[in-house]
């Protein structure tokens, strides 16, 4: 299988801000709540026809088995924040700084809304090795893509970290662990959790403007990190 997102189609430059209610068959929905809650060593295909309502053998007649269940959600979802990562970077351009803060954008937007798809990430260790390196590979061209443009970043002098890969992994996992912790009925929204993990970001990456409060950022969405002229303040505390 194909390891790249597709590139003869870029999603329109909203999609990746979009989210349509989770659409997907019932029985990787059944089953994405069981690994959910139980774990995929903890749950049976008995488990998931019975979530389903149908028999083994009709669930064995859609999927070959279990690990085919998690596989396709695991590249459904890295698929999906593949494709968005790519709009939002059409979206912003050839600018690294813009780039750069919609392509994190994007990805905690997709761990806040994809909340239960994108936890499934914890199971990547009970993937076979060939559906394990069909994932990696997925996963790691969302990482070279970021570092592309940090790279590109640093050689305009707009990044200025020394460690470029370690700050872009660092970045992911920290985008990533949205997914763990976020809350819908929390104190912030979504796109207010997004606007702070750019700003969290591109400290990472050693952004002047987020030390010094002096250069405007591209950040869209919730105000509340934004001064006048677009330039950095401390975003509000919830109450």
């Amino acid at each position: 299988m194909n390891t790249e997102p597709s590139q003869d189609t870029t999603p329109p430059a909203e999609h990746w801000r979009s989210y349509a209610p989770l659409d997907l068959h019932a029985i990787l929905m059944r089953a994405m709540e069981a690994f959910n809650e139980h774990g995929y060593h903890g749950t049976s295909v008995r488990d998931i026809a019975g979530r389903v309502g149908v028999t083994v053998p009709a669930l064995y007649y859609h999927y070959a088995n279990k690990q085919a269940l998690l596989a396709t959600l695991l590249e459904t979802s890295i698929r999906d924040v593949l494709d968005r990562c790519r709009a939002a970077a059409g979206e912003a351009g050839d600018d690294p700084l813009a780039r750069f803060c919609g392509m994190v954008e994007s990805i905690v937007l997709y761990m806040a809304h994809r909340q239960q798809l994108a936890f499934l990430d914890t199971e990547i260790r009970s993937l076979e090795p060939e559906n394990r390196a069909r994932y990696i590979a997925l996963r790691d061209y969302l990482e070279h893509m970021l570092l592309d443009t940090v790279e590109a970043g640093r050689a305009q002098g707009v990044f200025t970290t020394p460690i470029p890969a370690d700050a872009v992994r660092s970045v992911l996992v920290m985008c990533q662990g949205v997914a763990n912790w976020f809350r819908e009925d929390g104190p912030l929204t979504a796109e207010e959790v997004a606007e702070r993990h750019v700003l969290l970001s591109l400290g990472t990456v050693g952004h002047p403007g987020t030390v010094t409060g002096e250069a405007p950022l591209p950040l869209r969405g919730a105000s509340s990190a934004r001064g006048p002229a677009g330039r950095v303040t401390a975003p509000r505390t919830p109450r």
